[in-house]
């Protein structure tokens, strides 16, 4: 034990003499959970939080194009600005920063009036119960113009049209009702009618699909804290990797076998070391962000209510980062190999692993591919956690995958340390 704790001495003199090691392993978490979170929190803003600002131009005079624009204005959907006459929309919206407009045709009421009158008559001639009139069989109704900056995603923009096309339905709906009741003869029913089928809408109810009690919707801040701090775990290739290759190449490893000690308790002592400064960066990222993001307008960080699984997860994603950075020190020839493929690979399997961009976005055969990366099995395990309840069964899978990557890699760094008779 003692032989242990001065190894793990010798090795801690090390890291902190690798000041450039220390700066990417501490500072780069730091740095890229605070970028990332902010600019994505303010992503989920705009998607989820904050009104759409919307320029409307009203060129309609009737009620109809008025009453779209309030039901727009109450559902508390939309930041508005009106204007009844433009000239030029888009030169309007570049001027002034809209990222979204919409132009009401000026006959947008008298077209919407006819359908309606044009639907309620077929259906009393079809009843036999309406005069038979010379009814055009089609009315072509005037298009809305809705236009957008070109930086906005193709599907934000499908979601703002399927807002105002409900809008639509919702107003033809009503002046239906209201040309059957006319065509009937009825005066009181109308209102009543209406009340009735807004009363009897189906609700929807949004749950997510997690199996424990917490209520918390998915956030920025649950993706980008784990996401990043693996990232930086990971990291510790360059550090580590560089560290392997510099013993070798100077001597040190044969030295250590003429000394009376196992050189397996200096690669022990190694792991163990940069195991807890993998322990030291989820400490140091997350309880800053616990603390700090509210402070900054950025959603809490809720940590997992299994803190078992928690600290379990912790230490079976530094003992992978280990492991691989043990078998890209072992594996590479020179410290520009181990710095260039270490840092080169960590930002493959993390862009693979859906640490940038989610997995489930990606197409199905880079959902396949992305299996391949210990990255991605450790943010599913975190996932897990922060998102889906934290079940010890539906971890099963994820510690079984990083196991099976941890053994591989110390068994390829093991051949290959016994092929150049190093231990």
């Amino acid at each position: 034990m003692f032989k242990l704790w001065v190894a793990i001495k010798k090795e801690f003199q090390i890291l902190m003499y690798d000041k450039a090691g220390l700066a990417v392993m501490f500072g780069m978490p730091f740095l890229l959970v605070y970028v990332i979170t902010i600019i994505q929190d303010s992503a989920f803003k705009i998607v989820n939080e904050n009104k759409i600002s919307i320029l409307i131009v009203n060129k309609d005079k009737g009620a109809e194009g008025q009453k779209l624009v309030d039901l727009m204005k109450v559902s508390g959907l939309f930041d508005l600005s009106q204007k009844d006459s433009v000239q030029n929309i888009k030169q309007v919206m570049d001027q002034e920063d809209y990222l979204t407009g919409l132009v009401i045709a000026s006959n947008f009421t008298e077209k919407i009036t006819d359908k309606a009158n044009l639907v309620s008559s077929t259906m009393m001639n079809e009843l036999g119960l309406g005069e038979p009139n010379d009814l055009p069989k089609k009315i072509k109704l005037p298009a809305l113009d809705f236009y957008h900056d070109p930086v906005l995603q193709e599907n934000y923009c499908f979601s703002i049209i399927n807002m105002v096309d409900a809008f639509l339905k919702s107003i033809e709906g009503e002046l239906f009702i209201n040309q059957m009741c006319e065509q009937l003869e009825l005066t009181e029913s109308p209102q009543q009618l209406k009340e009735a089928m807004i009363e009897n809408r189906v609700p929807i109810n949004r749950i997510p699909a997690t199996t424990s009690d917490s209520d918390k919707l998915p956030n920025s801040t649950q993706h980008n804290v784990p996401a990043w701090t693996i990232f930086a775990m990971f990291f510790m290739v360059v550090s580590l990797g560089n560290n392997i290759v510099k013993e070798r190449l100077n001597g040190s490893f044969i030295r250590l076998k003429t000394m009376p000690t196992s050189f397996s308790l200096v690669l022990g002592a190694k792991m163990l070391l940069y195991l807890a400064a993998a322990v030291a960066q989820v400490t140091l990222v997350f309880s800053s962000a616990k603390l700090t993001f509210p402070l900054l307008g950025l959603p809490e960080l809720t940590l997992p209510s299994n803190q078992l699984g928690f600290v379990f997860m912790v230490l079976l994603s530094g003992l992978a980062a280990v492991s691989y950075a043990m078998l890209v020190g072992t594996m590479v020839r020179t410290q520009e190999q181990a710095h260039g493929f270490g840092s080169m690979s960590i930002v493959i399997l993390a862009a693979i692993g859906g640490i940038w961009v989610p997995s489930f976005v990606m197409p199905e055969y880079m959902q396949t591919i992305s299996l391949i990366s210990p990255l991605n099995w450790c943010l599913e395990g975190f996932y897990i956690l922060f998102l889906k309840g934290g079940s010890w069964a539906a971890l099963q899978n994820v510690v079984i995958g990083l196991m099976i990557f941890i053994a591989v890699c110390l068994s390829f760094a093991f051949v290959k340390l016994k092929k150049d008779k190093i231990i």
